[in-house]
């Protein structure tokens, strides 16, 4: 299938096969023409020598439905789909650009909210929220008599600086990403043009601002200093020269000791501070903070399983580029696998503090899944991605359990 417009030659990313007559192909500078017909992410490359290779994508491939996605126009039967250019250069946003490189006619433009929406990465925010509502009720339970309504909107004020040191986590990491994403996750909206990198750049360091200024001003230095640490951790990951995510070990430790330590410890004493209390260990706080530590270097390890492609062309050497699809996927299911065994020995030998009865029975089933989802997943684009998406789903499940442990 050739685009009579931008002469690309268009084959399928999971099978390397030419869509047939009828099928649906979108992306690329101009856009492909649109066919009706079943959907296929499907990989470009121009005919002409100097031109780059690049992302196309449709249908259950394209970027998930979000809150904003209504803001889209809908497109007119027999319309072309048109989308920014995916090259190493970051196009403004609303631009395209020409084979050559040129900038051409504006394209329509993405609403703002909705490449925000992108920006923050609706799954981590998914985690953030639930873990730290989570860890907020399970303290409030531990101290019914000491709720006080009144604290709501400071706990609201917590919950949104969370949120934007998670913004600024993922965001930083999308600036110094352009060029693996345009391979990668071409639907972000940076690699999109759908943000310019000055945008980015202010959203980021906006977000940072407006979350450390709201722990300083409404939580105490203490726990300014960990949410401090957090997104010093967060910019060492990503940021050269040190870039840490380069590194195995480094990228686990940094995400396992972010999201298992950090979350679970600072919303607990935050917590327990608004209520008057000392900071004390509880036995289900302790629970939780191992396993999302380690449920986490499990996510640090499967994190790359779609991201083989763009690591591969940028040089970055990960488990994935390393081992394969398969075995990483293995290895970061046997460790969580594990971590479930783990967990439900932990509750048999503390039945009571660790409401054992529940534990124990939700780790099997929630274990049974994983296994079942690891053995079916398909070594493509699209089976390692649900793949991920499902390892998330369990993360958020370990929280949905908490307050009830």
């Amino acid at each position: 299938v050739i685009c009579s417009r931008t002469r690309y030659t268009v084959l399928c990313v999971s099978c390397s096969r030419v869509p047939l007559q009828g099928e649906q192909v979108l992306g690329g500078s101009h856009g492909m023409h649109s066919l009706a017909g079943p959907s296929h992410a499907v990989q470009a490359a121009m005919l002409t020598p100097t031109a780059m290779p690049s992302t196309r994508l449709c249908g259950p491939c394209r970027p998930p439905q979000t809150p904003f996605s209504s803001l889209r126009l809908p497109m007119q039967p027999g319309a072309t789909a048109r989308h920014p250019a995916r090259h190493r250069h970051v196009p403004q946003a609303g631009m395209s650009a020409s084979p050559g490189g040129h900038p051409s006619s504006p394209s329509p433009p993405t609403p703002f909210l909705a490449a925000f929406w992108r920006f923050l990465r609706p799954h981590t925010i998914r985690g953030t929220l639930l873990g730290s509502c989570a860890i907020t009720a399970k303290a409030l339970a531990e101290n019914p008599a000491l709720i006080d309504w009144g604290l709501l909107p400071r706990a609201c004020l917590g919950v949104l600086a969370l949120l934007a040191g998670n913004g600024y986590i993922v965001g930083i990491n999308q600036v110094y990403d352009v060029e693996i994403d345009a391979i990668n996750k071409p639907w972000l909206p940076i690699a999109a043009g759908d943000l310019s990198l000055p945008v980015a750049w202010a959203l980021c360091l906006g977000l940072a601002a407006g979350g450390l200024g709201i722990c300083v001003r409404y939580f105490g230095p203490a726990i300014a200093k960990l949410y401090a640490t957090g997104l010093a951790l967060g910019t060492v990951y990503s940021v050269p020269p040190l870039r840490l995510k380069r590194f195995a070990v480094s990228a686990f430790l940094i995400i396992a000791f972010v999201r298992g330590f950090l979350l679970n410890f600072g919303v607990y004493q935050a917590v327990r501070a608004a209520l008057g209390l000392p900071f004390v260990w509880s036995p289900a706080i302790t629970f939780m903070t191992v396993f999302v530590a380690v449920f986490a270097t499990a996510i640090a390890i499967t994190k790359d399983l779609p991201d083989i492609a763009g690591d591969r062309a940028n040089n970055i050497q990960t488990f994935a580029t390393r081992l394969g699809m398969r075995r990483v996927a293995w290895l970061g299911s046997g460790l969580l696998l594990a971590n479930y065994v783990g967990g439900a020995l932990a509750a048999a030998a503390n039945p009571v503090a660790l409401n054992a009865r529940l534990v124990v029975p939700a780790h099997a089933l929630l274990a049974a899944a994983l296994t079942w989802q690891t053995a079916r997943m398909a070594e493509t684009q699209a089976g390692v991605t649900a793949y991920y998406r499902f390892v998330w789903y369990l993360f958020y499940a370990e929280y949905l359990l908490l307050p009830f442990i």
